[in-house]
C-alpha cells in the first residue's frame, strides 16, 4: 500500500480505519497496475494519470468514488454527480463492503473511463476514453 495512503489511514478515527484499511487493499489488489496517492487531500487511484476511484469522510459515512461511475449501470452506486460523471456509494461498517460488488465496479473502472486528466485543457469538457 501506498505509504501516504497508509498514513491518512492510520491518522482517521477508530471508526473510519478499518473501513478505510479495507477498501484500500481491496482496491490495490483489483488495480494493481494503478498509481496511488494523496489528491486534493484523500486517497486516489489512477490509471495512465486520470483519477478512477477515491475515498474520503463525509457526514454520511465514507464515501467511494468512481469518476465514471454513472455510466457502470449499477444500482448501489446511487450518489451520482451533478455536473460529471462520478458515482458514488457510503460505507457506515466495514461489513457493508460487499468485495464482489467492489471488484466488478474495479474491473468497469479499467473498461469505462472518462478524460479527467485533460478536463481543464479542455475547459471542462469531459471526453470518453473507453
Amino acid at each position: 500500500m501506498n505509504q501516504e495512503i497508509r498514513e491518512y489511514i492510520e491518522s482517521q478515527t477508530i471508526d473510519f480505519k478499518e473501513i478505510l484499511l479495507r477498501l484500500a487493499q481491496i482496491i490495490d489488489e483489483n488495480l494493481p497496475e494503478a498509481e496511488s496517492k494523496i489528491w486534493h487531500r484523500h486517497p486516489v487511484w489512477f490509471l495512465e494519470g486520470n483519477p478512477t476511484v477515491g475515498f474520503s469522510i463525509q457526514k454520511p459515512g465514507v464515501r467511494l468514488m468512481f469518476w465514471s461511475g454513472a455510466d457502470f449501470g449499477e444500482k448501489a452506486l446511487n450518489v451520482l454527480g451533478k455536473k460529471f460523471k462520478d458515482a458514488s456509494i457510503f460505507y457506515q461498517h466495514v461489513s457493508e463492503i460487499d468485495q464482489e460488488d467492489l471488484a466488478r465496479w474495479l474491473e468497469k473502472s479499467r473498461s469505462i473511463q472518462w478524460d479527467y486528466k485533460n478536463i481543464v485543457k479542455r475547459k471542462g469538457e469531459l471526453v470518453r476514453l473507453r
